[in-house]
């Protein structure tokens, strides 16, 4: 089940249970507030649309505090001609949740929990380690080059013979 409402002149869509921002409201904090200009509600599949509104609708919420929104910058300019001005905004906003539609509170959907009805338990295999094979020698061919390797040794790179010069007196 959910509704449209209208709060403070913008629509929201609400549910039970659902928590939302909406402009700020002169209402204290842990109060409930009903809203009573709903233009739409959906009922189990059925949808009934106000004409504006919906007659003998409403939703109950709870006000759980009053919020500032994050800083928006306003920048305006004009270019070749001096003229920039910067401003700075936050907007304050109230934070509700909504506690019924239609005065009905909708049964929540529980959790169905799966018994167990017979437990089998099987014997746990252990896993049988592994008998380890000893490292395979190397054959006396193998010892033999790595014997006989040396290291790498350093190339020299022979020097190119510089040109001569010729010189016009």
């Amino acid at each position: 089940m959910y509704a449209i409402v209208e709060i403070a002149g913008q629509q929201f869509k609400v549910e039970e249970g659902k928590k939302i921002f909406v402009h700020r409201l002169d209402i204290e904090d842990g109060k409930n507030i009903d809203f009573d200009h709903v233009l739409l509600i959906e009922e189990d599949g059925k949808v009934t649309v106000g004409e504006p509104i919906v007659k003998d609708a409403s939703v109950q919420a709870k006000v759980i505090d009053k919020v500032r929104g994050d800083k928006v910058i306003v920048f305006k300019k004009k270019r070749k001609k001096g003229y920039r001005v910067k401003n700075g905004h936050r907007q304050n906003f109230t934070h509700v949740e909504i506690i019924s539609i239609n005065g009905k509170i909708s049964p929540k959907k529980e959790v169905v929990k799966k018994e167990v009805v017979e437990k089998t338990e099987e014997p746990v295999k252990e896993k049988k380690a592994e008998a380890k094979k000893p490292a395979a020698k190397k054959t006396e061919a193998a010892e033999k080059k790595a014997a006989t390797k040396k290291p790498a040794e350093k190339k020299t790179v022979a020097k190119k013979p510089e040109a001569k010069k010729s010189g016009k007196k």
